[in-house]
């Protein structure tokens, strides 16, 4: 026993570092790099679904490394190395560095927020900053958005994480509505049977929630009736666009006509104008 003591406090003639403290440095070296390894793995497989595999990888290095960083420094003082000295210069060009890269760390870490609340994913349909479109990716630093119109638009993470976002297709169902008029002598009753029945037969028209159909008001021109009608989300767009045109054509069908817009005017009677009265004479449109 005394003589392994020894030999762990043996200098190797360089200032006073003994055996031993080699053999610290080097078991926390070893030990930080067998961390590092777990945790980077652990951080591979519970980004598997969240990142793509590019953006997954570099994650996991960016943390490797830290954590070998670390073990370094925890390490360093078994070699009687000072690290005051280079602890001031860091800070300082740490300093520097992170003025000039706020936005990059801002980004950075709006993105790993972003990456573990899963407010969008890659495909959802979304509304953020102002612009609407499809998620074409997620990565550390920016989200990508393409645009309905076929734009691609990179918004940086920061902005994404701050702003209001409306994700279209986040719950499984979603709402549309119509405004459909009809003539005052047209029977409501019916053209809301007619509608409803109309409704039913689409295979994406949901039955819960249940459609409703009914008067909304007395319009200036016919009788108002609103629609609301529920769809799958995916298929929210397609139903929304086909429904409409079957319900008026139905209608149609059945003798209950929408309305074109009507107006009275009435116009001076010119062969009473000269005695001063004005006459009643109408015109309809």
């Amino acid at each position: 026993m005394l003589s392994l003591t020894a030999t762990l406090g043996t200098s190797i003639g360089i200032g006073t570092i003994t055996i031993g403290d080699i053999l610290w440095f080097v078991g926390i070296i070893a030990v930080g790099v067998i961390i590092a390894k777990v945790v980077a793995l652990n951080v591979r497989r519970a980004l598997t679904e969240r990142l793509p595999k590019s953006e997954r990888e570099l994650l996991a290095k960016v943390v490797y490394y830290i954590i070998i960083l670390w073990a370094i420094a925890v390490a360093l003082p078994y070699l009687n190395f000072d690290l005051s000295g280079l602890l001031v210069a860091g800070g300082i060009v740490g300093l520097v560095i992170g003025f000039a890269s706020q936005s990059v760390v801002s980004n950075l870490v709006s993105g790993l927020f972003l990456m573990f609340e899963h407010p969008i994913k890659i495909g959802d349909n979304i509304n953020v900053a102002g612009i609407t479109g499809s998620v074409e990716d997620i990565r550390i630093l920016s989200t990508i958005v393409k645009t309905y119109d076929g734009i691609y638009t990179r918004i940086p993470n920061e902005k994404v994480f701050t702003s209001n976002i409306t994700n279209y297709v986040h719950n499984a169902a979603r709402r549309f509505d119509y405004k459909i008029r009809i003539r005052y002598r047209d029977d409501a009753d019916e053209a809301i049977r007619i509608t409803k029945e109309v409704i039913a037969t689409h295979p994406f028209a949901l039955k819960n929630p249940a459609p409703s159909v009914f008067v909304y008001d007395l319009g200036e021109n016919g009788i108002n009736l609103t629609a609301y009608i529920w769809a799958p989300t995916r298929n929210w767009w397609e139903v929304r666009t086909t429904l409409l045109w079957k319900i008026v054509k139905r209608l149609e069908e059945n003798g209950i006509i929408v309305p074109l817009p009507q107006r009275a005017v009435w116009l001076a009677d010119e062969s009473r104008t000269s005695g001063g009265d004005a006459g009643a004479g109408k015109v309809e449109e």
